[in-house]
């Protein structure tokens, strides 16, 4: 099989699929073959392009290479609590670290030389309020799947915010009882 043989198997596969298994599949053969996002040598007979310059859009959820400051531009947070959410991802998904403390974050944030939060602890706790952070053993938070299903869906804010409407269970009304004497 030549390469163009090959280019139209694999293409003629893929558009079967739908736009997020499409890049599923991509980076799975990418992890694969250890491809991931290196650049391929000029002396290459080859002409695939490396995974980076792909011509589709490339998610983050398992390219390891990626700096919390690209991450972050990428992902584009508007608000604090978005960026506190975007960072326990990178700590969780990037830096295996799933369970992490309120510094750990603080720190990550200097990192990816992103302005300093006012509260850190505030920041924290507002995200854990709306759902995206839950608390872990010894103190520790980690990310709810809630949270993470926000940020892989970001920079898209409406595809975001309509994922957290609807990933939200409906909270009970309480009706009071009345007693009767």
């Amino acid at each position: 099989m030549d390469d163009s043989e090959a280019w139209s198997t694999i293409v003629g596969v893929l558009k079967e699929l739908e736009v997020d298994a499409q890049k599923r599949v991509l980076q799975s053969v990418q992890t694969f073959l250890g491809l991931n996002g290196e650049e391929r040598s000029l002396a290459s007979p080859s002409p695939i392009l490396p995974f980076s310059q792909a011509p589709y859009d490339q998610s983050f959820s398992r390219d390891r290479t990626v700096s919390p400051k690209e991450f972050l531009r990428d992902k584009n947070p508007m608000t604090d609590v978005e960026r506190v959410t975007c960072l326990a991802y990178y700590l969780t998904h990037y830096r295996d670290t799933p369970h992490f403390k309120t510094l750990e974050i603080s720190t990550l944030n200097t990192e990816a030389a992103q302005p300093k939060f006012s509260n850190t602890a505030v920041a924290v706790d507002n995200a854990r309020k709306l759902g995206y952070l839950v608390p872990a053993t010894k103190g520790n938070k980690q990310i709810t799947a809630l949270g993470e299903k926000f940020v892989e869906l970001l920079p898209d804010r409406d595809a975001a915010r309509e994922a957290v409407r609807t990933f939200r269970p409906r909270k009970r009304s309480k009706t009071k009882k009345s007693r009767k004497e």
